[in-house]
Protein backbone atom coordinates (compact mmCIF):
# COMPACT_ATOMS: atom_id res chain seq x y z
CA UNK A 1 0.00 0.00 0.00
CA UNK A 2 2.72 2.34 1.34
CA UNK A 3 4.86 1.21 -2.33
CA UNK A 4 1.85 2.66 -3.99
CA UNK A 5 0.85 5.93 -2.75
CA UNK A 6 4.96 6.68 -2.76
CA UNK A 7 4.07 5.81 -7.06
CA UNK A 8 1.17 7.95 -6.96
CA UNK A 9 3.17 10.68 -5.39
CA UNK A 10 5.66 10.45 -8.02
CA UNK A 11 3.36 10.78 -10.91
CA UNK A 12 1.66 13.18 -9.13
CA UNK A 13 4.73 15.47 -8.77
CA UNK A 14 5.87 14.37 -12.40
CA UNK A 15 2.64 15.81 -14.15
CA UNK A 16 3.11 18.68 -11.68
CA UNK A 17 6.47 19.58 -12.67
CA UNK A 18 5.47 18.65 -17.19
CA UNK A 19 3.20 21.70 -16.57
CA UNK A 20 5.31 24.52 -14.96
CA UNK A 21 6.51 25.52 -17.92
CA UNK A 22 3.37 25.63 -19.48
CA UNK A 23 2.06 28.08 -16.18
CA UNK A 24 4.48 29.95 -15.75
CA UNK A 25 4.02 33.99 -17.40
CA UNK A 26 6.98 34.53 -18.27
CA UNK A 27 11.18 33.55 -18.72
CA UNK A 28 11.86 35.40 -15.27
CA UNK A 29 9.88 32.81 -13.66
CA UNK A 30 11.22 29.78 -15.70
CA UNK A 31 14.50 31.28 -14.59
CA UNK A 32 13.61 30.93 -10.99
CA UNK A 33 11.89 27.47 -11.58
CA UNK A 34 15.45 26.63 -12.86
CA UNK A 35 17.40 27.48 -10.21
CA UNK A 36 15.33 25.49 -7.88
CA UNK A 37 16.20 22.20 -9.87
CA UNK A 38 19.48 23.49 -9.61
CA UNK A 39 19.88 23.53 -5.78
CA UNK A 40 17.56 20.48 -5.64
CA UNK A 41 20.15 18.31 -7.13
CA UNK A 42 22.81 20.22 -4.62
CA UNK A 43 20.64 19.49 -1.55
CA UNK A 44 20.37 15.65 -2.93
CA UNK A 45 23.98 15.42 -3.49
CA UNK A 46 24.36 17.08 0.63
CA UNK A 47 21.97 14.81 1.91
CA UNK A 48 23.60 11.62 1.19
CA UNK A 49 26.42 13.48 2.75
CA UNK A 50 25.22 14.39 5.87
CA UNK A 51 22.03 11.95 6.00
CA UNK A 52 23.99 8.83 5.87
CA UNK A 53 27.62 9.33 7.66
CA UNK A 54 26.78 12.15 9.35
CA UNK A 55 29.67 14.22 7.91
CA UNK A 56 28.83 17.82 7.83
CA UNK A 57 30.18 19.66 5.09
CA UNK A 58 30.25 23.58 4.76
CA UNK A 59 32.37 24.10 1.46
CA UNK A 60 30.03 22.57 -0.56
CA UNK A 61 29.33 26.16 -2.57
CA UNK A 62 33.69 25.42 -3.36
CA UNK A 63 33.42 22.27 -5.49
CA UNK A 64 29.80 24.53 -7.07
CA UNK A 65 31.91 26.98 -8.12
CA UNK A 66 34.89 25.01 -9.24
CA UNK A 67 32.45 22.78 -10.97
CA UNK A 68 31.89 25.97 -12.86
CA UNK A 69 35.40 26.82 -13.76
CA UNK A 70 36.65 24.05 -14.68
CA UNK A 71 34.54 23.19 -17.42
CA UNK A 72 34.41 27.25 -18.45
CA UNK A 73 38.25 27.13 -18.84
CA UNK A 74 37.91 23.83 -20.90
CA UNK A 75 35.86 25.31 -23.60
CA UNK A 76 37.72 28.80 -23.50
CA UNK A 77 41.32 26.62 -23.80
CA UNK A 78 41.04 23.75 -25.49
CA UNK A 79 37.66 24.84 -27.50
CA UNK A 80 36.27 21.56 -26.46
CA UNK A 81 32.15 21.59 -26.83
CA UNK A 82 30.69 22.19 -23.15
CA UNK A 83 28.75 18.83 -23.33
CA UNK A 84 32.71 17.51 -22.90
CA UNK A 85 33.97 19.79 -20.87
CA UNK A 86 31.02 19.24 -18.30
CA UNK A 87 31.71 15.37 -17.74
CA UNK A 88 35.65 16.36 -17.18
CA UNK A 89 35.05 19.14 -14.62
CA UNK A 90 32.77 16.49 -13.35
CA UNK A 91 35.92 13.98 -12.69
CA UNK A 92 37.95 16.72 -11.65
CA UNK A 93 36.02 17.70 -8.63
CA UNK A 94 35.14 14.16 -7.85
CA UNK A 95 38.75 13.39 -8.28
CA UNK A 96 39.59 16.77 -5.90
CA UNK A 97 36.80 15.49 -3.33
CA UNK A 98 38.11 11.91 -3.22
CA UNK A 99 41.53 13.38 -2.12
CA UNK A 100 39.93 15.79 0.43
CA UNK A 101 38.13 12.95 1.78
CA UNK A 102 41.32 11.28 2.45
CA UNK A 103 42.64 13.82 4.30
CA UNK A 104 39.77 15.09 6.41
CA UNK A 105 37.07 12.26 6.48
CA UNK A 106 39.19 10.77 9.55
CA UNK A 107 37.98 13.55 11.17
CA UNK A 108 34.00 13.97 12.15
CA UNK A 109 31.44 16.26 13.37
CA UNK A 110 32.62 20.24 13.92
CA UNK A 111 35.95 19.30 12.75
CA UNK A 112 35.28 18.32 9.61
CA UNK A 113 32.76 21.36 9.13
CA UNK A 114 35.71 23.49 9.75
CA UNK A 115 38.21 21.59 7.55
CA UNK A 116 36.06 21.83 4.76
CA UNK A 117 34.95 25.23 5.61
CA UNK A 118 38.81 26.06 4.97
CA UNK A 119 38.83 24.41 1.87
CA UNK A 120 35.99 26.79 0.80
CA UNK A 121 37.66 30.13 1.94
CA UNK A 122 40.83 29.23 0.43
CA UNK A 123 38.97 28.60 -3.08
CA UNK A 124 37.16 31.43 -2.61
CA UNK A 125 40.66 33.60 -2.30
CA UNK A 126 41.97 31.51 -5.71
CA UNK A 127 39.05 32.60 -7.61
CA UNK A 128 39.29 36.41 -6.71
CA UNK A 129 42.97 36.56 -6.99
CA UNK A 130 43.52 35.04 -9.84
CA UNK A 131 42.80 37.13 -12.74
CA UNK A 132 43.27 34.67 -15.70
CA UNK A 133 41.38 31.47 -13.79
CA UNK A 134 38.68 33.19 -12.94
CA UNK A 135 38.43 36.96 -14.30
CA UNK A 136 39.22 38.17 -10.61
CA UNK A 137 36.20 39.43 -7.87
CA UNK A 138 34.09 40.30 -11.14
CA UNK A 139 34.12 37.50 -12.93
CA UNK A 140 34.32 35.63 -16.62
CA UNK A 141 31.57 34.73 -19.53
CA UNK A 142 30.95 31.29 -19.79
CA UNK A 143 30.97 29.76 -23.75
CA UNK A 144 27.12 28.86 -24.42
CA UNK A 145 26.29 25.11 -24.77
CA UNK A 146 25.55 24.30 -27.86
CA UNK A 147 24.05 20.72 -29.47
CA UNK A 148 23.63 20.53 -33.20
CA UNK A 149 24.73 24.51 -33.43
CA UNK A 150 22.03 25.33 -31.42
CA UNK A 151 22.20 26.86 -27.87
CA UNK A 152 19.45 26.30 -25.65
CA UNK A 153 16.73 29.16 -23.99
CA UNK A 154 14.97 29.03 -20.81
CA UNK A 155 12.69 26.38 -21.15
CA UNK A 156 14.96 24.13 -22.90
CA UNK A 157 17.41 24.66 -19.96
CA UNK A 158 14.33 23.62 -17.46
CA UNK A 159 13.75 20.10 -19.10
CA UNK A 160 17.88 19.67 -18.94
CA UNK A 161 17.48 20.22 -15.13
CA UNK A 162 14.31 18.43 -14.71
CA UNK A 163 16.08 15.29 -16.05
CA UNK A 164 19.40 15.68 -14.27
CA UNK A 165 16.96 16.01 -10.97
CA UNK A 166 14.93 12.80 -11.93
CA UNK A 167 18.24 10.60 -12.23
CA UNK A 168 19.46 12.00 -9.32
CA UNK A 169 16.44 11.11 -7.64
CA UNK A 170 16.28 7.52 -8.92
CA UNK A 171 19.89 7.53 -8.30
CA UNK A 172 19.96 7.92 -4.23
CA UNK A 173 16.51 6.08 -4.05
CA UNK A 174 18.46 3.02 -4.91
CA UNK A 175 21.28 3.88 -3.34
CA UNK A 176 19.65 4.52 0.09
CA UNK A 177 18.20 0.94 -0.19
CA UNK A 178 20.79 -1.36 -1.63
CA UNK A 179 23.14 -2.90 1.17
CA UNK A 180 25.46 0.33 0.45
CA UNK A 181 23.06 2.57 1.47
CA UNK A 182 22.36 0.72 4.65
CA UNK A 183 26.02 0.57 5.55
CA UNK A 184 25.86 3.98 4.71
CA UNK A 185 23.22 5.02 7.07
CA UNK A 186 24.80 2.47 10.11
CA UNK A 187 27.99 5.18 9.82
CA UNK A 188 24.92 7.74 11.14
CA UNK A 189 23.25 5.78 13.77
CA UNK A 190 26.06 4.14 15.24
CA UNK A 191 29.26 4.23 13.72
CA UNK A 192 31.08 1.93 16.48
CA UNK A 193 28.51 -0.80 15.68
CA UNK A 194 29.34 -0.66 12.03
CA UNK A 195 33.08 -1.22 12.24
CA UNK A 196 32.49 -3.45 14.72
CA UNK A 197 30.45 -6.16 12.04
CA UNK A 198 33.06 -5.32 9.58
CA UNK A 199 31.88 -2.12 7.64
CA UNK A 200 34.83 -0.07 6.26
CA UNK A 201 33.77 3.22 7.51
CA UNK A 202 36.88 5.15 5.79
CA UNK A 203 36.00 3.61 2.21
CA UNK A 204 32.05 4.32 2.06
CA UNK A 205 32.83 8.16 3.65
CA UNK A 206 34.89 8.95 1.27
CA UNK A 207 33.34 7.14 -1.69
CA UNK A 208 30.35 8.94 -0.30
CA UNK A 209 32.35 12.21 -0.06
CA UNK A 210 33.61 12.24 -3.76
CA UNK A 211 30.48 11.42 -5.44
CA UNK A 212 28.56 14.55 -3.17
CA UNK A 213 31.41 17.10 -4.63
CA UNK A 214 30.92 15.46 -8.51
CA UNK A 215 27.39 15.79 -8.05
CA UNK A 216 27.52 19.94 -6.81
CA UNK A 217 30.55 20.15 -9.63
CA UNK A 218 27.81 18.61 -11.89
CA UNK A 219 25.29 20.86 -11.42
CA UNK A 220 27.98 24.19 -11.04
CA UNK A 221 28.94 23.42 -14.87
CA UNK A 222 25.95 23.55 -16.22
CA UNK A 223 24.77 26.05 -14.37
CA UNK A 224 27.65 27.95 -15.80
CA UNK A 225 27.29 27.29 -19.18
CA UNK A 226 23.25 28.46 -18.35
CA UNK A 227 24.03 31.82 -16.84
CA UNK A 228 26.91 32.61 -19.10
CA UNK A 229 28.53 34.17 -17.08
CA UNK A 230 30.19 33.32 -12.96
CA UNK A 231 31.97 35.15 -10.23
CA UNK A 232 33.71 33.92 -7.17
CA UNK A 233 30.35 34.68 -5.06
CA UNK A 234 28.88 31.25 -6.49
CA UNK A 235 31.74 29.61 -3.54
CA UNK A 236 30.87 32.12 -0.79
CA UNK A 237 30.58 30.43 2.75
CA UNK A 238 27.03 32.04 2.56
CA UNK A 239 26.02 29.87 0.11
CA UNK A 240 27.70 26.59 1.34
CA UNK A 241 25.49 27.65 4.47
CA UNK A 242 21.73 27.61 2.32
CA UNK A 243 22.48 24.51 1.01
CA UNK A 244 23.07 23.13 4.82
CA UNK A 245 19.91 24.86 5.60
CA UNK A 246 18.10 22.93 2.58
CA UNK A 247 18.88 19.68 3.62
CA UNK A 248 17.76 20.97 7.51
CA UNK A 249 14.25 22.47 6.28
CA UNK A 250 13.35 19.63 4.55
CA UNK A 251 14.76 16.69 6.40
CA UNK A 252 17.68 15.18 6.97
CA UNK A 253 18.42 12.13 5.10
CA UNK A 254 15.25 12.39 3.42
CA UNK A 255 15.41 12.60 -0.54
CA UNK A 256 12.08 14.22 -0.93
CA UNK A 257 12.59 16.58 2.03
CA UNK A 258 16.14 17.57 -0.01
CA UNK A 259 13.82 18.66 -2.69
CA UNK A 260 11.42 20.79 -0.59
CA UNK A 261 13.64 22.13 1.68
CA UNK A 262 15.13 23.33 -1.62
CA UNK A 263 11.84 24.43 -3.33
CA UNK A 264 11.36 26.70 0.40
CA UNK A 265 14.76 28.15 0.35
CA UNK A 266 14.92 29.20 -3.08
CA UNK A 267 11.47 30.48 -3.21
CA UNK A 268 11.38 32.52 0.02
CA UNK A 269 15.57 33.77 -1.07
CA UNK A 270 14.55 35.09 -4.39
CA UNK A 271 10.41 35.83 -2.70
CA UNK A 272 12.86 38.47 -0.83
CA UNK A 273 15.29 39.62 -2.73
CA UNK A 274 14.88 43.04 -1.79
CA UNK A 275 16.39 42.41 1.72
CA UNK A 276 19.37 40.81 -0.21
CA UNK A 277 21.34 42.85 2.63
CA UNK A 278 19.45 40.56 5.27
CA UNK A 279 20.52 37.62 3.75
CA UNK A 280 22.09 35.91 6.35
CA UNK A 281 19.50 37.24 8.98
CA UNK A 282 17.15 35.14 6.64
CA UNK A 283 18.32 32.02 6.50
CA UNK A 284 19.19 32.03 9.80
CA UNK A 285 15.99 32.48 11.02
CA UNK A 286 14.68 30.18 8.50
CA UNK A 287 16.66 27.44 10.28
CA UNK A 288 15.73 28.69 13.88
CA UNK A 289 12.70 28.01 13.02
CA UNK A 290 12.90 24.80 11.41
CA UNK A 291 14.84 23.38 15.02
CA UNK A 292 12.13 24.95 17.23
CA UNK A 293 8.84 23.48 15.45
CA UNK A 294 10.24 20.81 13.11
CA UNK A 295 13.01 19.53 14.24
CA UNK A 296 12.96 16.48 12.04
CA UNK A 297 12.51 18.67 8.99
CA UNK A 298 9.20 19.80 7.10
CA UNK A 299 8.91 16.32 5.24
CA UNK A 300 8.97 14.06 7.83
CA UNK A 301 6.01 16.67 9.41
CA UNK A 302 4.22 16.76 6.86
CA UNK A 303 4.65 13.01 6.85
CA UNK A 304 3.11 12.41 10.26
CA UNK A 305 0.40 14.93 9.72
CA UNK A 306 -0.43 12.85 6.32
CA UNK A 307 -0.62 9.83 8.86
CA UNK A 308 -2.17 10.97 11.86
CA UNK A 309 -5.38 12.11 9.61
CA UNK A 310 -5.45 8.87 7.68
CA UNK A 311 -5.53 7.26 11.46
CA UNK A 312 -8.37 9.70 12.11
CA UNK A 313 -10.11 8.78 9.23
CA UNK A 314 -9.92 5.20 9.96
CA UNK A 315 -11.10 5.46 13.48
Amino acid sequence: MQHVKLKAGLVALAVMAVLVPLALPNPFYIAVANLVLINSVIAISLTLLLGTTGQLSLGHAAFYALGAYVSANLARWSGLPAYLTVPLAVGGVSLLGWGIARLFLRLSGYYLAVATLGVGLLLGILLRNEQKLSGGPDGMPVLPLQVAGLTPGESAWYWIFLTVLVLAIVAAHNLLRSPAGRALRSLHDAEIAAITCGVDTQRYKVKVFALSCGLVGLMGALYGHYAGFITPATSSFVRSVEYVVMVVVGGIGSVPGAVLGAVTVTLLSNGLASLEHYEILIVGSILLATILFMPKGVFPALKNLAARAGIGRAQ
